[in-house]
């Protein structure tokens, strides 16, 4: 096929019928593609089983199409986009569950956050498994930590230390280089890892029960001892 082809069929190519659209888009706003996307992500959870650890991210899909949902994102090379919740599987890389972002509105529970609805929903298939999950600060809480926690599945994540959880002995704290304060909040490992002098990482563990620092130039964090009564396969 040549490149002016490719273009045309490009051009007037559409994943919905323009007619029914206005309608559809009342009960669904990613109705415009909903009948690819459905499909594709349905074959993604049926034709992989992943292995025992697993992470929850984000990812900017670039466009400046005119919709609801468009996302300015600053800290990313692409200001402007269709954000994605994703699930991937840590080692393959393989996607396993994914959901657009459609702005507020969404069908999640008051009583909870953005950020527990997103992990709950991509990681529903995978409940009571005995599986492990990733997350970055913007996940990671003790309220959902605790909720995973029932259902069979551990937890690993950083931690924003501005959350009102973390108590202020925590946040205020200055410890030397490369020290590894380690407490138990709530019943679960919290560390917190003074990597510089300036900043520190707090990381919160339902998987592990200590942790050390390795020897060497870098001075690598380890978390240690492996609970194994969440590991079910």
């Amino acid at each position: 096929m040549s490149r002016n082809r490719f273009r045309v069929i490009m051009r007037y190519l559409r994943f919905d019928v323009r007619s029914e659209r206005k309608v559809r888009l009342q009960a669904d706003k990613f109705a415009l593609v909903s009948d690819i996307w459905n499909p594709f992500v349905e074959n993604c959870l049926a034709s992989y089983r992943p292995g025992p650890n697993l992470t929850v991210d984000e990812q900017l899909f670039p466009t400046k199409t005119r919709c609801p949902f468009i996302q300015y994102m600053p800290n990313k090379p692409d200001k402007f986009g269709i954000k994605f919740w994703m699930l991937a599987d840590s080692s393959s890389k393989y996607l396993c569950n994914a959901m657009p972002y459609l702005g507020k509105g969404d069908s999640r529970s008051a009583y909870d956050t953005l950020a527990s609805h997103v992990v709950l929903k991509l990681y529903e298939p995978y409940l009571n498994k005995g599986r492990n999950v990733t997350t970055d600060n913007f996940f990671t809480t003790n309220e959902l930590a605790k909720k995973l926690k029932t259902t069979k599945t551990s937890m690993v994540g950083t931690v924003n230390r501005i959350r009102r959880q973390i108590p202020q002995e925590i946040k205020k704290m200055k410890a030397e280089l490369y020290a590894t304060p380690v407490l138990e909040n709530d019943g679960n490992l919290l560390v917190v890892y003074q990597g510089k002098r300036s900043k520190k990482v707090l990381l919160l563990s339902t998987m592990h029960t200590g942790a050390q620092i390795t020897g060497g130039e870098k001075n690598f964090l380890n978390l240690s001892n492996f609970t194994t009564e969440l590991r079910q396969a």
